[in-house]
């Protein structure tokens, strides 16, 4: 991959780290042995996941044993969803919101199809969640709140501190999807108290296939895999490699996030100013909202994202689309629509999502190529 080329699809998926590589090399070449065997080998490679273990519960503000190492952020969620249900037997009710991942909103649905009564609570333009309109819904016959702690696409922070305050006084279990915001924004589950969170370990610079689930102390949380491993919490051996990697990548994110959130949230107000500086009818959504550091969703006010993004491409520029591809063609992103956006200000919008590589003369180079791509293609439209 050439050296002049501009990652900002982070969101998606970010690089993984050196120390992350060489952690998972030295797995590869001299702890390859089963956590569960009684020798040696299998002995240094459960030193190396109690070691990721310990490393991820810090990040968080948990304790080791809460977490569970999964194969990614889409099996924690559906685990803590599916599992919370049926931990609270005779309950059908979910409240959520309209604006949540597909890995959330799918599992929902073959819930509902199975007889739950999912809520979807509307967010308004800068796509933010009223607390007051969460306490309405929680009613009697609730099993279990389902909330992400940042939007993947647009960067909006929900209030998931009050709204779990206001789960935990009703006696009602929350799940939180923080694939997003873990790494990115201080968590302490001392303090916070979520009963289940859900995170991703190749949106924070580990690898692809590993991720982690939360379980707060005292719930017996049923595995969707079977089997002896990670307590009887989720079956099949353990991927060393890849927890040893989670685990380096969490380490690295506790102790950068402060200079993450200044430095990142500098790049990106230096983005989207220069930016809009230049394309007066453009427009960020979620401006008035508070967001992650690195994440910029841009309405470019009437040019196809898709043809912005492949010129995008063409120029060695990295970014992706407000929108979701299905089999009938490109369809417009249902966050957006959620906020007020029209079908085609969502088709016309684009994200860009930083990282701590992401440099400033990067930047500066996509502040002189968008706008220049974007007027190109207006006037061809035209």
């Amino acid at each position: 991959m050439s050296d002049t080329l501009i990652y900002l699809d982070n969101n998606a998926t970010t690089s993984v780290a050196p120390e992350c590589i060489e952690a998972i090399s030295r797995c590869l070449r001299d702890h390859y042995g089963n956590p569960s065997s009684k020798h040696a080998v299998g002995d240094a490679a459960k030193t190396e996941t109690l070691a990721a273990r310990a490393k991820v519960a810090a990040l968080l503000g948990a304790s080791p044993p809460e977490i569970v190492f999964t194969s990614g952020g889409t099996e924690a969620i559906q685990q803590a969803i599916r599992g919370a249900m049926a931990l609270a037997p005779g309950k059908q009710r979910i409240v959520t919101s309209q604006v949540e991942h597909s890995a959330t909103l799918m599992v929902l649905k073959h819930l509902e199809s199975q007889g739950a009564e999912v809520v979807y609570l509307p967010v308004d333009a800068n796509g933010q969640l009223d607390p007051a309109q969460l306490d309405q819904a929680i009613t009697p016959d609730t099993a279990l709140v389902t909330l992400m702690w940042a939007n993947n696409e647009t960067g909006v922070l929900f209030p998931i501190e009050e709204a779990a305050a206001l789960a935990a006084a009703r006696g009602v279990l929350i799940h939180c999807d923080a694939v997003q915001a873990v790494g990115k924004v201080p968590i302490d589950l001392k303090r916070v108290p979520l009963d289940f969170l859900s995170l991703s370990g190749h949106k924070l610079h580990a690898p692809k296939g590993i991720g982690a689930l939360f379980v707060r102390k005292g719930h017996k949380m049923p595995p969707l895999l079977f089997g002896h491993q990670e307590r009887g919490r989720r079956g099949s051996t353990e991927n060393v490699p890849g927890i040893a990697g989670l685990g380096i990548a969490a380490e690295l994110a506790a102790s950068g996030l402060g200079a993450y959130e200044t430095s990142i949230a500098g790049l990106r107000d230096r983005l989207e100013s220069g930016l809009m500086a230049q394309l007066p009818q453009a427009s960020i959504t979620g401006a008035g909202a508070q967001r992650l550091a690195g994440t910029s969703s841009l309405n470019l006010g009437g040019v196809e994202a898709e043809i912005v993004l492949d010129r995008l491409d063409r120029a060695g520029i990295c970014a992706s689309a407000g929108s979701a591809c299905s089999a009938g063609g490109t369809e417009p992103s249902h966050v957006l629509l959620a906020m007020g956006l029209t079908p085609e200000q969502a088709l016309s919008s684009i994200r860009l999502s930083l990282s701590r590589y992401t440099t400033r003369k990067e930047i500066d180079r996509v502040v002189q190529v968008l706008p220049a791509i974007v007027q190109t293609a207006l006037a061809d439209a035209a």
